[in-house]
C-alpha cells in the first residue's frame, strides 16, 4: 500500500508498561472492529482515515483479530501502520478463530460484520491452531511480528485453552516471537483464573468494568493488581449506551433494558451538571483502576477518533464521583 502516505505524528506519547513484560502501551489504544465493518459497511478510505486520525491524536496501540470482519481489520490496520517505523506502535491481535475459505456466499451479519462471507471461522485452541492462527494474522498485517497476542474468547473451550492454547503462547513468548501474552473476553470468572493461575501479562476485559457493569472490581481488577498483570479495557461505553443513552440504543449488542437506560440518562445528567459529559466520564472511570493499563475504544471514523480522543482528555471533577455515590449511580 505505498500509495498510503504515512501520517504525520507527535512526539512519543506516554505509555504503559503490559505486566512483566517489555511492551508498553498508550492509555487510549484502538479497538479496530468498527473499521471492518461492524453491523454497516465501512468504506476503505475512512477506514484508513480513522486509524490515521488515531496516530495523529498520539494513539499508538491498536487491538484486532481474525474475527473482526473475516480478516478486514487487520488487512486494513496493517495497510497504514506498515508504512511507519515498527518501533512507533504496538498491535495486539488474537488467536483462537481460524479463517478457513468459504464459497457459502452471502454476508456475515450473522457473525455482527456487514462484509462477504469469503470466510467461516472455526474454533481452534490447539497449540497448532494458536501457530497457524498467528502466522495468518501476521500474513494479513503485512507486518513481522505483533507485539500481544491474546487467546479469544475461550468461554466453551476453557480446557483446551488452559492446556493447549496457553502453553503455546508461553513458547512463542519464550522464543521472543510475541512480546507480551493473555486472554481477551467479555466475561471475568475466566479471566481471573488466568490472571490467578498462569502467567499472563495482560487481559483484554470487555463490558465489565464499565459506570453500569462494575463486574470486574469484584475479582478480576484486585488479582490483577496482586499479581502484577495488566488490564486493558475494552467495551467502555457497554456497545453504545453510554455513548449516545436513547431509545433503541444497545447495551452489550442487545437493545439496552428501560433500567438501565433510565440510569445512563440520569449518569449523564449528572456530569453535565458538573460540567463534563457522560462519555468522558465513562473513559475516565475504566482509566482510573492502577491495573489498568489501557482503555480501547472503538471507532468507524477519523471524527469519532477525534472525539474518543478529546473525551478521554476532558478533566472529570472529583465531584461527580461524589454525588454519584450518594444518588447510588455508582
Amino acid at each position: 500500500m505505498s500509495d498510503l502516505p504515512a501520517p504525520t505524528a507527535p512526539d512519543r506519547p506516554v505509555r504503559r508498561r503490559l505486566g512483566r513484560s517489555g511492551v508498553e502501551v498508550t492509555p487510549l489504544a484502538l479497538g479496530t472492529s468498527g473499521i471492518a465493518g461492524l453491523y454497516t459497511p465501512v468504506p476503505e478510505e475512512q477506514a484508513y482515515e480513522a486509524v490515521r486520525a488515531a496516530l495523529r491524536r498520539g494513539i499508538r496501540h491498536f487491538d484486532t483479530a481474525p474475527h473482526y470482519g473475516l480478516g478486514l481489520a487487520e488487512r486494513r490496520l496493517g495497510a497504514v501502520l506498515r508504512e511507519l517505523p515498527r518501533d512507533t506502535y504496538t498491535v495486539s491481535t488474537k488467536v483462537g478463530r481460524r479463517l478457513e475459505p468459504s464459497d457459502a456466499g452471502g454476508d456475515d451479519l450473522a457473525h455482527g460484520f456487514a462484509v462477504p462471507a469469503t470466510h467461516r471461522r472455526v474454533w481452534d485452541f490447539s497449540a497448532d491452531g494458536v501457530r497457524r492462527g498467528l502466522e495468518a494474522s501476521l500474513e494479513r498485517l503485512g507486518l513481522d511480528r505483533v507485539d500481544v497476542v491474546l487467546l479469544h474468547d475461550p468461554d466453551d473451550h476453557e480446557e483446551q485453552a488452559f492446556h493447549e492454547a496457553y502453553p503455546a503462547l508461553e513458547r512463542l513468548r519464550s522464543e521472543g516471537v510475541v512480546g507480551a501474552i493473555g486472554a481477551g473476553m467479555n466475561q471475568t470468572a475466566m479471566l481471573t483464573r488466568f490472571v490467578r493461575d498462569t502467567d499472563v501479562d495482560v487481559v483484554l476485559c470487555a463490558n465489565r468494568h464499565t459506570l453500569l457493569d462494575r463486574g470486574a472490581a469484584a475479582e478480576l481488577l484486585p488479582a490483577a493488581l496482586d499479581r502484577g498483570v495488566s488490564v486493558l479495557v475494552g467495551g467502555v461505553f457497554n456497545s453504545g449506551l453510554l455513548a449516545d443513552p436513547r431509545p433503541g440504543v444497545t447495551y452489550d449488542y442487545a437493545a439496552a433494558p428501560a433500567a438501565l437506560l433510565e440510569r445512563a440518562l440520569r449518569i449523564k445528567e449528572a456530569a453535565e451538571r458538573h460540567g463534563t459529559s457522560l462519555r468522558a466520564a465513562a473513559l475516565a472511570h475504566c482509566a482510573a483502576h492502577p491495573a489498568v493499563a489501557a482503555v480501547l475504544v472503538g471507532a468507524r471514523s477519523a471524527a469519532e477518533v477525534d472525539d474518543c480522543a478529546d473525551r478521554f482528555a476532558e478533566p472529570v471533577p472529583d465531584a461527580l464521583w461524589e454525588d454519584l455515590r450518594a444518588t447510588g449511580l455508582l
